[in-house]
């Protein structure tokens, strides 16, 4: 699959000695939901603005629709919408107006108007001032803003920092829609991986300005095998010995918490109904691993 972006060794620093963005190399399929993740300060905002060139990229780093940017400039930005942090947006007009005075600057026709905010479910809104609106009701705003030239690439910092759960299940829910819909490739930059995981068909993993992983979800979780299975179980002491003598890998934590390793999540099925048969008292099962773990592992 060919890449919308790439970056070769792509360094930066704002002084002498401290590199923000550290030999960068970044390959995000076409067409993918791409997640570049990294603790606060890791490095992310600076490198999507480098992508943007709101700060310069002196080493000419940077490829993008598979040329080099300097060799496509400007024309390579016609086909990118960028959201990078707080939405600027004007407050005393309502949605409506706020679509329209953005399509008159970019010449597109106002017609599109009416089936973006539809896209991003904001009808109901349109005509209400966007200083009434809440901050997820902004966020999807400025993301039709974005939409109306149609992007190849779509690239968000954070676009779901700040919100409530409801908020940012509905903005996940609607980029995949977006990428679905139109094939947009969509670049999102976060710390939130939960969220992440949700959605994501690719991600890298930044730490400290330097790359720690890149790849596929399914790539990801190849590099870490295996996982864990805690049990909230009666007598987890007595189930953890039982088990050992049957080799398998088990502790337990407490009276009544059990911890058993298995090589995928496959097993899980098979062992329940071993300790069921087996007349064990069992009250929750939860997955150990995930991105989450995974995260803090490429990045102590």
């Amino acid at each position: 699959m060919p890449n919308i972006i790439e970056t070769h060794q792509l360094s930066f620093s704002f002084s002498k000695g401290k590199k923000i963005v550290n030999n960068l190399s970044l390959n995000v399929p076409v067409g993918s939901i791409y997640g570049f993740l990294g603790p606060n300060g890791a490095g992310k905002t600076t490198t999507m603005r480098l992508l943007t060139r709101v700060l310069p990229d002196d080493t000419n780093s940077i490829s993008l629709f598979g040329k080099p940017v300097r060799e496509q400039l400007p024309q390579a930005f016609s086909k990118i919408a960028a959201l990078l942090e707080t939405p600027a947006l004007h407050y005393h007009l309502s949605g409506y107006d706020n679509l329209r005075c953005a399509a008159k600057l970019r010449g597109v026709s106002c017609s599109k108007i009416d089936s973006t905010l539809e896209m991003v479910e904001m009808t109901y809104a349109k005509k209400q001032r966007v200083k009434q609106y809440s901050f997820g009701m902004k966020q999807r705003l400025a993301i039709a803003i974005c939409l109306l030239s149609e992007p190849e690439l779509l690239m968000l910092d954070e676009p779901v920092n700040g919100l409530d759960p409801a908020g940012m299940r509905h903005i996940r829910q609607l980029l995949i829609k977006i990428n679905k819909e139109t094939g947009a490739a969509i670049f999102i930059s976060s710390h939130l991986l939960n969220e992440m995981e949700k959605m994501c068909s690719h991600v890298g993993i930044i730490h400290l300005g330097s790359l720690k992983f890149e790849g596929s979800i399914s790539e990801l979780s190849k590099k870490f095998i295996g996982c864990a299975a805690e049990f909230e179980i009666s007598e987890a002491e007595k189930w953890a010995s039982r088990l050992t003598a049957l080799n398998r890998a088990a502790q337990h934590i407490d009276e009544n918490h059990l911890l058993v390793s298995l090589n995928n999540k496959e097993e899980l099925p098979a062992l329940i109904k071993q300790l069921a048969a087996d007349d064990a008292q069992i009250y929750k099962v939860k997955v150990r691993g995930g991105l989450e773990e995974w995260f803090i592992s490429l990045t102590k």
